[in-house]
């Protein structure tokens, strides 16, 4: 097999990997990492060289959960009027809280708190650019950061997972309706 098929190929790996990793997160609290492998279609020893424990596995799980969301601002406002844009992303804050709950129960301390420290000035950046696009054109209340935003989002931590489902996608509606402007 010529070099650059090998490299295409542990990347497509190392992808499926994760992709697996992040769906095995949001399902349970304890993923195993067998399961993970099976599920992304390799062997365990290509789990391992990609990712050799289970904390880098899912602490990039949540790196790149991250990365998308600062990827989807710019990209949804570019789509939508800034309201309907901060709703877009709010589903997506939805699934990566769920994800970022799993990732955050299943490694040590230490790690989640750097994982943590590191996405919040990025993740503020994300929805500093959805408000100031709504203050823009009047659609989003002028004494509204990304602080209070954050703020009020960081509850999806706290929710158990009977009631995530019910409640996840509503409370971000809350949030949604009272950063509006209200005429």
């Amino acid at each position: 097999m010529n070099p650059s098929r090998r490299r295409a190929d542990a990347t497509e790996n190392r992808a499926r990997i994760i992709e697996a990793a992040r769906a095995a997160v949001a399902e349970a609290a304890e993923p195993k990492l067998n399961a993970i492998a099976k599920r992304a279609g390799v062997g365990q020893g290509t789990l391992y060289r990609h990712f050799p424990t289970r904390a880098e596995l899912l602490a990039e799980v949540y790196r790149r959960d991250v990365e998308e969301l600062i990827v989807a601002a710019p990209e949804l406002l570019a789509e939508y009027p800034p309201v309907e844009a901060l709703a877009r992303w709010f589903d997506r804050v939805a699934e990566y809280a769920r994800v970022k709950r799993g990732v955050f129960a299943a490694v040590e301390v230490a790690v989640w708190r750097d994982l943590s420290a590191h996405s919040l000035g990025p993740i503020g950046d994300a929805v500093t650019t959805l408000l100031e696009a709504g203050q823009a054109n009047g659609t989003i209340r002028a004494d509204v950061d990304a602080r209070d935003v954050i703020i009020l989002i960081g509850y999806l931590s706290r929710l158990g997972e009977d009631e995530w489902d019910a409640r996840a996608r509503h409370l971000l509606d809350i949030v949604l309706n009272g950063v509006r402007r209200r005429e």
